[in-house]
């Protein structure tokens, strides 16, 4: 399984991304995605998670109402709009597959990881 992740980028306080992560190897309909970010100098922390059909969809508190997971399971790729960007929103976000199909927070329940992609915001 790989896993490509993309649509990082440097933006404004305020402003929006869409962050895309494509999976080959795997059926997309067998599998749970999750983003997960990681900020200089602290700990990779759970940012979203999906279902396999799509139908469950859980995030972390601080991004509750800025940012949105969804699934095209016909292209094997998920995505992560980010809007209301912060400051603090600046890290490494990364896409992780977890293949038993159910929404997780922990960094230890996925099986799969892609690369990372960048998003600085500026203030």
């Amino acid at each position: 399984v790989q896993l490509q992740a993309s649509g990082g980028g440097l933006v404004q306080a305020g402003g929006s991304l869409r962050l895309s992560c494509a999976a080959s190897g795997r059926t997309a309909s067998t599998y749970a995605m999750g983003w997960f970010r990681q900020a200089p100098g602290k700990e990779r922390e759970f940012v979203a998670s999906i279902s396999r059909a799509g139908g469950t969809t859980y995030y972390t508190d601080s991004v509750k109402g800025r940012f949105t997971i969804s699934r095209d399971n016909a292209k094997n790729t998920v995505y992560l709009q980010i809007n209301s960007l912060k400051p603090e929103d600046t890290a490494v976000y990364f896409c992780a597959l977890r293949s038993d199909g159910l929404i997780a927070t922990g960094t230890s329940r996925y099986d799969y990881w892609g690369q990372g992609t960048l998003v600085t915001v500026s203030s």
